[in-house]
């Protein structure tokens, strides 16, 4: 019997031989010219002429954008369709933050990338945004967009055929907001099957083509007047928002040569404690019907903060509103309750600074309430008004917020509707006593 290797070479085909492989190049009829050096031959060599060249292009280009720049500026000094647009947007971005909505972004190429810087920035002032590519949104990203919502889109051209393809699947009811080179919302194609109450534009034209200004096409003046309308958008909203935008972009950006520079010289502040006043919604009545428990529990639900007013200077802070939850009937009026204790009117709000830290307000209010004066004014349920640097209470916090609630706990108790609160614990109360010494059961 043969061996196992002996019939397994039989069985083996045998491997082809490989070509041959020449053993002289082709002739090569012309030679190879040299090519240019870079940089040129040489150790030490300046090219002053081309030096030269670049300067005058860099200055070029700096000087044509500061131009474009200086334009947009005087736009939105003088033309009324670019400022209620500006204005709208705002508002409506503020809207969409305060209905706990997103702002999405959209845009291709060199828009796209300030897209995305729209987006870290928004984020790094609390307004959540998010990027979405128009082209991965027909392939299932339309999953982001929620029915809240607002859309950013960005496109010089205004007629961006990926934008174009994504407009007929988003919901005619969500406000699409547009940068785009367009002065009238009339001309832009983006608008052409939108709803006009809910198409916002926002015009950044170039005086002057890229083309003539560069001799390319290539986006450089108009990605930088489109980035310095989304930033001017940014800030504007994060002041309508916060009492105290600095103390908000610090505390969302602990890292970095920033981080770093925030953490020696910053002051946790009563003004980054504050909830926006424009942040706050109101509670809207259902028809027929007073203001009721129900609807301030409804719109807490949707409070980014927890606030909810009744009116433009009425308003209810967190804490009671979590008190409110445990009231017997939801569709009780508002009114019938203690409203001195339930909600607050603006002329009871005590005034603090935005700039003033934390520590200084609480001393402060502990300071004042070793006198009898100070506890018939400081006291559970206090709410303080926060006056930012222009002297305009744009913010609310809680007294609980600012000293601690455990030290709120040791001064008093907040009597309203059928029971009593000290502290998170509530109880019914006898009303069959006086109030100030109830029975609790």
């Amino acid at each position: 019997m043969e061996p196992l290797s002996a019939l397994m070479k039989k069985r083996q085909p045998l491997t082809p031989l490989s070509p041959s492989l020449p053993t002289s190049l082709p002739h090569v009829c012309e030679p190879i010219p040299q090519l240019p050096m870079t940089p040129p031959d040489g150790e030490g060599y300046i090219d002053t002429a081309a030096s030269e060249e670049a300067l005058r292009t860099a200055l070029h280009v700096l000087s044509t954008e500061r131009d474009a720049l200086t334009h947009l500026g005087s736009l939105y000094e003088s033309d009324p369709v670019a400022q209620e647009g500006f204005v709208n947007a705002v508002n409506t971005i503020l809207k969409t933050v305060v209905r706990c909505g997103k702002l999405v972004v959209c845009g291709v190429g060199k828009s796209g990338k300030i897209g995305l810087k729209v987006v870290a920035t928004m984020n790094s002032f609390g307004i959540r945004s998010t990027f979405l590519h128009p082209t991965e949104a027909l392939h299932g990203d339309l999953g982001m967009i929620g029915s809240n919502d607002a859309v950013l889109l960005i496109t010089f051209s205004g007629r961006t055929p990926e934008l174009l393809q994504l407009l007929p699947h988003l919901p005619s009811s969500l406000p699409v907001i547009a940068v785009t080179s367009h002065t009238h919302p009339s001309t832009c194609p983006l608008f052409f099957s939108r709803p006009p109450q809910l198409s916002i534009l926002l015009p950044a034209p170039i005086p002057s083509s890229e083309v003539n200004s560069f001799g390319l096409p290539a986006p450089t003046t108009s990605t930088t007047t489109a980035l310095a309308l989304v930033d001017a958008l940014a800030l504007a909203i994060a002041r309508r928002l916060h009492p105290d935008p600095g103390a908000v972009f610090h505390a969302y950006h602990p890292g970095g040569a920033i981080g770093a520079s925030a953490a020696i010289v910053a002051v946790h502040t009563i003004g980054a404690i504050a909830a926006a006043v424009d942040s706050v919604p109101i509670a809207k009545r259902r028809s027929g019907c007073p203001i009721a428990a129900r609807d301030i529990l409804l719109t807490a639900a949707r409070s980014p903060s927890g606030w909810v007013r009744i009116s433009s200077s009425s308003i209810i802070s967190p804490r009671q509103v979590q008190h409110l939850g445990h009231a017997a009937d939801l569709d009780r009026s508002i009114s019938l309750f203690d409203k001195g204790a339930m909600v607050v009117e603006k002329a009871d709000w005590i005034s603090l600074l935005a700039a003033n830290s934390v520590q200084e307000a609480r001393d402060w209010i502990l300071r004042m309430r070793e006198g009898e004066r100070g506890k018939d004014f400081l006291k559970a349920g206090t709410v303080f008004g926060v006056v930012d640097g222009k002297g305009i209470v744009s913010g609310v916090v809680e007294i609980e917020d600012v000293v601690g609630e455990d030290e709120v706990q040791k001064w008093d108790f907040v009597i309203w509707d059928e029971t009593i609160v000290i502290g998170s614990d509530t109880h019914h109360v006898d009303w069959g006593k006086e109030a100030k010494e109830p029975d609790l059961e």
